[in-house]
């Protein structure tokens, strides 16, 4: 039978990708820190650019979701407005970060392509 794994018993196979592993890690926590939106307190999915898929998966939030996004955005806005940021400890960390809108943006994209292959019918 045919191992899987086979081509990765080195130890040596298996130290590299681990290495490579944590610098991707790393790559993605200075990213996500050099972008700055995480120094107004918003997450990644509050910055997504509103088309009218996005726009129906914000709409499909739960209310508790909804709301606290709102809070975000209106308090990015007012920092924004006064030049300031938050203070260091209140900044949304990478590992905080949780991609809330992803799933209902998903179910809107399929159900719009499933849509549009039954009007091709």
């Amino acid at each position: 039978m045919y191992n899987l794994f086979a081509f990765c018993a080195t130890r040596k196979t298996v130290c590299r990708r681990a290495a490579t592993s944590r610098l991707m890690v790393g790559f993605r926590k200075w990213y996500y820190n050099a972008c700055g939106f995480n120094r107004l307190g918003l997450m990644r999915d509050d910055t997504i650019n509103e088309d009218s898929d996005v726009k129906e998966a914000i709409r499909r939030l739960p209310e508790q979701v909804y709301n606290d996004r709102m809070f975000r955005l209106k308090r990015a806005l007012d920092l924004s407005m006064k030049q300031q940021i938050l203070p260091k400890d209140q900044w949304t960390k990478h590992e905080e970060d949780v991609h809330y809108l992803e799933p209902y943006l998903e179910e809107v994209v399929h159900e719009r392509k499933e849509k549009e292959e039954w009007a091709k019918k």
